[in-house]
């Protein structure tokens, strides 16, 4: 059976709908369009079979595939949907508002059994930040952030705190995804000269800082962003004594990367602030990431293997290059306009792109081969997805990021542009979203380079000229660059050699010895082009005579001083016939000319 086309969500000041996925691209008929204006929040459940919605008067829970409405919260200002791993809870949030006598508010987060309907819990949460409840993949653990602590729930048993993990001003945290057990990533800022600190533990040992399975700690950083992995590890399960066991593939997460943000560069080099990467296992250990060029980091992602990472870094025009779980970086893409990455969902290929303040220009990438499948352009892009099916991407420019040309383009990854849609002039989009499904709904499939059959047109922009003067306009055309693009490398080292790929420093030292090689040489061609002309019919009469041994040490140490004083001497007669301004001390060393050339004869003739 064929696996069913994702659905495209749209919303936007014409209401909220669903569109079908490629190949129809129309509107969903099953789902009947919610006309209202005051739609702000709206969520798939991680399978993609319950769509939420809310349109400012309820909260709404609807089956995709029927259509049929499931529950309704009345819940009008609710502005923040999410639903726990296994459909079970649903997550809401309202702006807090304390009461007019000064004392605590309502409770405006609160978790709904989807099944019943009913409020399990809710909790009072003013900032709109990390708002919501973190779950475990099995919904087995739930945790938030409280005070300085992170309170953990088990079984979605919320009248009830389980677990405790303190730390003084934990500022976030964030589970890992996959199997049991869990582990969690503690952020906690620096204070008073202390650094921060990025600390790993396993769920449910926080008995004191020795029961951490790893700690980084670093000084710049004002907030950071950590990211799981989630790698494939094979258990093998013994039945009994017997048999051979049952090899049980399991997915598990085993690192987590880390970015270290300040919001002021103090060295005044970047306006972006600085930042840092660093790599954290579960077995303890850490390592700063190396990136070779100076500058931002834009973006970074996991591959969905997570056997790799890809990091988009550096002043413009910037670089992205692929590390593996050593930290050594294993592909450089080069340099290029760009500012993000992303992953197809089989992890096969990677987009890197250029959006906000750059022109939304794109590179498709096939990941095993490093090969370059297409370069489409999304001008005035604000939003970008893979598709659930790994082929089809959208892209979308929406407000309030840009009020003009608000609409979205659904693409095929080897440059094809499918579908197009603008909304009138009029009108604006807010976001748009695909429904997700579950990992191994959609095969992978062979990558392909060339483009599919497309009924629309291309969407390449034509290039905008650079503006000349009316001086410069019949002359001919001289183009100049401000950065030399760098082309892409294969960091890998090849088949049968064991040498890894040079670090930052060896590379640094790498360049200074081929560029005092490359100086060396320079000096020795020009050391012989000087013997050469030393050579010539003008300096025969000094030079002619043959280098004969007197016996005596002393008598040809003078000769040769000699000779290399009358060769100094000539040099500054070719200099003074150039045209150049001789020195003092130059000018008397041409008059002792005849002096030494008596010398030389004296001693040559005694021998």
């Amino acid at each position: 059976m064929a696996p069913p086309a994702p659905l495209l969500a749209v919303r936007g000041s014409q209401g909220l709908y669903l569109v079908e996925g490629p190949p129809r691209f129309t509107e969903s008929t099953a789902f009947q369009r919610d006309s209202g204006k005051n739609c702000k929040a709206v969520a798939f459940s991680k399978d993609g079979s319950l769509f939420a919605w809310c349109n400012g008067e309820k909260v709404n829970i609807a089956n995709v595939t029927s259509a049929e409405l499931l529950r309704s919260f009345d819940l009008p200002k609710a502005v923040c949907l999410e639903f726990s791993p296994k459909n079970n809870v649903l997550a809401t949030w309202q702006p807090y508002a304390p009461a007019k006598d000064g004392t605590a508010g309502v409770p405006n987060l609160q978790l709904h059994d989807v099944k019943t309907g009913k409020c399990l819990k809710s909790f009072i949460q003013k900032k709109m930040q990390n708002w919501c409840p973190c779950w475990a993949d099995d919904e087995s653990l739930c945790a938030r952030n409280v005070n300085n602590e992170v309170h953990f729930f088990e079984n979605n048993d919320f009248n009830t705190i389980a677990n405790k993990l303190h730390l003084q001003k934990v500022n976030d945290f964030v589970l890992s995804p996959g199997a049991q057990p869990t582990k969690v990533a503690v952020y906690v800022p620096g204070s008073k000269g202390a650094p921060s600190f990025v600390r790993l533990y396993q769920y449910p040992n926080f008995g004191g800082p020795q029961s951490a399975l790893a700690n980084k700690s670093f000084f710049k950083a004002d907030k950071v962003t950590m990211l799981w992995n989630k790698k494939a590890c094979e258990i093998v399960q013994r039945i009994c004594s017997s048999c051979m066991g049952i090899t049980v593939s399991l997915l598990l997460a085993t690192a987590v990367l880390v970015i270290a943000s300040t919001e002021v560069d103090k060295t005044g080099a970047s306006y972006y602030g600085e930042q840092t990467l660093h790599y954290i296992a579960a077995n303890g250990e850490s390592a700063v990431v190396q990136l070779p060029k100076n500058g931002p980091i834009y973006d970074v992602v996991w591959n969905p293997n997570s056997d790799e990472f890809c990091a988009v870094y550096g002043f413009m025009p910037a670089k992205a290059t692929v590390f593996n779980l050593k930290c050594d970086p294993v592909f450089d893409f080069g340099t290029g306009p760009r500012n993000a990455a992303y992953y197809s969902p089989h992890g096969h290929i990677l987009v890197l792109a250029g959006f906000g303040n750059l022109r939304g220009q794109m590179e498709v990438w096939d990941v095993k081969n490093y090969k370059l499948i297409s370069k489409p352009v999304a001008s005035d892009s604000t939003y970008f997805a893979w598709c659930p099916d790994g082929e089809h991407i959208v892209t979308a420019t929406c407000a309030p990021r840009l009020r003009v040309s608000n609409g979205y383009k659904i693409w095929h990854y080897t440059g094809s542009l499918l579908h197009h849609y603008e909304v009138p002039s009029n009108e604006e989009m807010w976001q748009v979203f695909w429904q997700p499904f579950l990992d191994g709904v959609f095969p992978a499939k062979a990558v392909k380079y060339q483009a599919v059959p497309s009924e629309l047109p291309s969407a390449e922009p034509k290039p905008a000229q650079a503006y000349r003067p009316p001086a410069l306009r019949n002359k001919p055309v001289t183009s100049s660059k401000l950065h030399e693009d760098e082309p892409p490398q294969n960091m890998k080292p090849q088949s049968g050699s064991s040498d890894k790929p040079l670090s930052k420093t060896a590379l640094k030292n790498q360049r200074k010895h081929e560029a005092k090689k490359a100086a060396k040489q320079e000096a020795k061609a020009e050391a012989n082009q000087d013997s050469t002309q030393s050579s010539a019919p003008q300096s025969a009469p000094r030079s002619a005579a043959p280098a004969v041994a007197s016996g005596d040490p002393e008598v040809d140490k003078k000769i040769r001083n000699l000779k290399k004083k009358l060769k100094a001497i000539e040099q500054l007669k070719e200099q003074a016939a150039a045209g150049k301004q001789l020195e003092k001390n130059q000018l008397e060393k041409i008059q002792k000319e005849t002096a030494l050339l008596q010398e030389l004869e004296d001693l040559e003739l005694g021998l």
